[in-house]
């Protein structure tokens, strides 16, 4: 439970670095675009506890997001991963509620629910209903204020053993251990951030019971921690909850702010090492300004001129124009004692590491001496701006309302720090942007090479601690009405109108996904989909993405197993020319042979990383396993297809591929947010009315496949892997079966919920795994169903032995029991407002029906429907879904030690198989 906040994705730094909230339209930024208020109101207890709050109605659901000022770096040598395995024990269970802390909060319907450790604060979140909030606080407040009487030897083993599964799950994927590597040699030895937050092996060994104890004494007081309530509630009702549940804790020693201490590095470091991995990367890091600060802000946008985007410097030249790479990045990792700039570069095959690294400095130099561009500046701070809009969409999460008022409040020491930053962001210049590079990254830095190996009680009030408050009933689901237009040729018009934030989303979806390849060209979607933004007949790929960044708008294409996609997220004020580029990549795509060849080397680097990923090879591996390789799913489940195949693709496939199955015959246009019909159908009329394809056919029909008549087990070896990455499988009826509900119901008992059961065996009481569980693969047709986990190594029979007894037991002598179908009805049906915030998750319930013909109300429907299922209604979905003699297995780890061991269980044959 590390916070994953490295890469900046979609503006996800953005919202880190330019932390709080409240944007509004600025000299420099376009004054069509209308960036909301976040409105808050601050409190501080007598007990020193920090409260913000922040109104939001539009859903019935409230986050509660609290914040601890305490992380790695407060932590010591020889004591390293402290921070981060407390935050493990505080889900453990307190002194009035002694079990897992997710087993009470998925039956009350929360979503979001998570903790994160990262070198300056440990957090705790969740987005529940609004009848759920009691149980939410009085849960959060029993941690904060009766927790040590709860915790003993047992609990501390048991997390130390899933935070060192968490470690080995890291560091056995591709480039995972340069997190431990970057904070040894970026700082100086003893400086706060020289450690990684997950820590070492030895020195998680070397946690006691007391330092359990004495941590929780010196940093979880409340006067150390900030709660931030945003959504379906008002300040003063807020308030006195919180004051009922956390007015009589403790306030905790007094804490002394740490000292700014960036530690800029004064010479160039260069380190070498070898992993895993299918490309040789080198990663560039510069110790620079704190958080909160002016010269941060710079940095950002001058990260976004070097390398992110396709008209950033490097992707432009070395992954575009010479094709010697097949990705770049840049980011700001912000800190509050000092941040750090990192830039990235992967080789393609047989490229030269070395003369990579050298274009990276001579970019960063130039950029250096040059500064910025007006227009590289200006496409920046779009960027961030939007950014942010979307992120402000939801009250919780990542991004979300409730976490930038956090930060702001706990880093910068005030909720109301975003004006500094917002001020920076409107004023800054190329030459100011300059002059904090010069600052910063005019000193020493770090060059890491990563090449591929060979083989108190103040006013608190009396509160019932003897039981957890009950929340109130789940409501029906209210989703916006699906309102439905054809256009003059046929085309399907869908639209869901939801008008609080002035953002726009819209989806083509077009039967016939990576399914419909023609077997030899695995692996045809997803490179024809990839295409479509590469180049029209007015239009470059960099003429798109520069009007896009103009614009604050976003266009993605893609395919998923049976339907091909083309996105697009736009400001409603800037929805018209949005639409134009929109439309011109959907209609007048010209797929350069040579973008084509631009775009192979990196498919193909993409599956050399698929199969060094253990958990996604073996992805690649099941389905034709289940399916058989003549079935159009029975193609690696990434959608990337073969090495083979991607080489045999040339460019009339993917033109045929476009003019079979992106036309209107085959489409519907799902358009969600600030927009009405009688605005949004003349719009789409004009772009898409006389759209007309005459080549369109229909994808193939997916045959029902009988299920195997034993089981199977499958080795792929990788030697020297730390963890088994065990997947065992079978087919499952479609989503359209009248069963379907209860089989969703046995499989979430079963493993879709951190209670469920195969994560509380090989997870919370042996601790062999950092995670287990089992999903219903989404598919218009017959589908997987899968149980999954990767285990130490050591473990692979044992824990092979505990899956089967698992799904035996579900469907003969340890059925779903009443309390595990009432825990998964509550999860189910409290957490669908949760569940549709945004756009993107309203959208991607719509596309869900749509994609699957359910029912327009399907959502809407969906309470009733489960609090209306019978326990042996979900009892016999479990034994039409599970079918323990008939699971295909697939494991892929060291597995020189466990070949006799398997084929002495006597399941089936053992067959070994490579990654490809």
């Amino acid at each position: 439970m590390i916070a994953k906040t490295l890469i900046r994705l979609a503006g996800l730094t953005a919202v880190l670095s330019v932390s709080a909230c409240s944007l509004l339209p600025s000299a420099n930024a376009p004054a069509e675009l209308p960036l909301p208020d976040i409105d808050y109101q601050t409190f501080v207890l007598d007990n020193g506890l920090t409260l913000i709050v922040h109104e939001d109605r539009k859903t019935p659901i409230v986050a509660v997001n609290v914040w601890y000022h305490v992380g790695s770096k407060n932590e010591q040598a020889g004591r390293t991963g402290f921070a981060h395995l407390f935050e493990h024990l505080m889900f453990n269970g307190s002194e009035n509620y002694n079990d897992e802390f997710f087993r009470p909060l998925e039956n009350v319907g929360a979503t979001g629910l998570n903790g994160t450790t990262n070198a300056d604060r440990t957090n705790y979140f969740a987005n529940v209903p609004t009848p759920s909030l009691d149980t939410l606080l009085w849960l959060e407040s029993d941690r904060m204020g009766h927790l040590l009487g709860a915790i003993d030897q047992a609990k501390l083993d048991e997390q130390r053993g899933v935070v060192q599964n968490e470690k080995r799950q890291r560091e056995n994927q591709p480039y995972g251990k340069i997190w431990d590597l970057i904070p040894q040699y970026s700082y100086p030895e003893g400086h706060p951030y020289s450690w990684s937050v997950i820590g070492s092996m030895q020195d998680l060994d070397a946690a006691t019971l007391d330092d359990v104890k004495h941590w929780f004494k010196t940093w979880y007081g409340a006067a150390n921690a900030v709660i931030v309530i945003a959504g379906d509630i008002d300040a003063q009702t807020a308030k006195a909850k919180v004051e009922a549940y956390f007015g009589d804790i403790p306030a905790g020693p007094r804490l002394q702010r740490a000292e700014s201490w960036p530690a800029p590095m004064t010479d160039t470091r260069e380190v070498t090492v070898q992993d895993d991995v299918p490309q040789a990367r080198s990663y560039f890091v510069w110790n620079v300004a704190p958080n909160f600060s002016r010269d941060l802000i710079h940095l950002q946008t001058a990260a976004d001129a070097l390398a992110n985007g396709k008209t950033s410097r490097l992707y432009r030249s070395l992954v575009h124009e010479q094709q010697r790479a097949t990705d770049v990045g840049a980011f700001v990792l912000p800190r509050e004692l000092g941040s750090q700039f990192m830039v990235w570069v992967t080789a393609r095959p047989g490229e030269d590491i070395a003369e990579l690294e050298q274009h990276v400095i001579d970019a960063v130099d130039t950029l250096i001496a040059q500064g910025p561009s007006s227009e590289e500046l200006e496409r920046s701070r779009t960027g961030l701006y939007v950014g942010m809009l979307r992120g402000m969409q939801q009250v919780g999460g990542f991004g979300g309302k409730s976490d930038l008022l956090a930060s702001a409040a706990v880093i910068a020491g005030d909720p109301g720090a975003w004006k500094d930053e917002l001020s920076w962001l409107r004023e800054a210049t190329p030459h100011s942007v300059q002059n904090s590079l010069k600052t910063w990254l005019g000193q020493g830095h770090l060059r890491l090479r990563v090449e591929p190996s060979t083989p108190g009680r103040t006013s608190g009030q009396d509160v019932d601690r003897s039981r957890l408050p009950e929340p109130g009933q789940a409501k029906p689901l209210t989703l916006p009405p699906m309102q439905r237009a054809r256009l003059s040729n046929g085309l399907e018009v869908v639209l869901l109108e939801r008008r609080e934030l002035p953002l726009v989303e819209v989806r083509l979806l077009s039967r016939g996904g990576y399914a419909a390849d023609p077997k030899g060209m695995e692996g045809l979607a997803t490179l024809s989909m990839g295409m479509l933004d590469e180049g029209t007949t007015t239009r470059s790929a960099l003429d798109i993405a520069s009007e896009l960044d103009s614009l604050g708008a976003s266009i993605s294409s893609g395919a998923s197993l049976d339907l091909a996609s083309v996105s697009l997220s736009a400001v409603s004020t800037r929805l018209e020319p949005a639409l134009d580029i929109y439309r011109d990549i959907i209609r007048n795509p010209t797929f350069p042979a040579a973008e084509i060849e631009r775009l192979r080397p990196r498919i193909l680097a993409g599956i050399a990383q698929e199969k060094a990923s253990p958990f996604q090879a073996a992805l690649r591996i099941l389905p034709p396993l289940l399916y058989g390789e003549d079935h159009p799913y029975g193609v690696p489940m990434t959608g990337s297809g073969y090495v083979h195949s991607v080489e045999a693709i040339q460019r009339d496939d993917v033109v045929r591929f476009y003019q079979q199955r992106i036309a209107p015959q085959n489409s519907q246009l799902l358009v969600v947010g600030d927009i009405d019909m009688a605005r949004l159908q003349p719009l789409l009329e004009a772009r898409f009315g006389d759209w007309r394809s005459s080549q369109a056919s229909a994808p193939p029909n997916a045959t029902t496949q009988a299920l195997a008549s034993g089981q199977r087990i499958y080795l792929v070896d990788k030697p020297g892997a730390p963890q088994t990455v065990i997947l065992a499988g079978h087919l499952a009826p479609s989503p359209r079966d009248p069963d379907d509900l209860a089989m969703q119901a046995a499989n979430t008992a079963f493993g879709g919920m951190f209670t469920s059961r195969i994560n509380m065996n090989l997870r919370e009481d042996k601790h062999w795994s950092y995670g287990a569980g089992s999903a219903i693969f989404s598919a218009h047709d017959q589908r997987p169903f899968i149980v999954y986990s990767r285990v130490q190594g050591d473990k692979t029979v044992a824990a092979m032995r505990e899956v089967q007894r698992e799904l035996r037991e579900l469907t003969g002598k340890r059925p779903i029991r009443a309390e595990e179908l009432r825990a998964v009805v509550r999860n189910e049906t409290l957490s669908l407002p949760g569940r549709n915030e945004s756009l993107g998750q309203l959208a991607g319930s719509a596309s869900r029906i749509l994609s699957l013909d359910l029912p327009d109300d399907y959502y809407n429907q969906l309470v009733d429907q489960l609090n209306a299922m019978s326990l042996d209604e979900v009892r016999a979905g479990a034994r039409k879904l599970v079918h323990p003699d008939a699971l295909t297995w697939v494991l892929i780890g060291d597995m020189a030690a466990h070949r006799e061991a398997l084929e002495s269980l006597g399941w089936g044959p053992v067959t070994e198989l490579s990654l490809d």
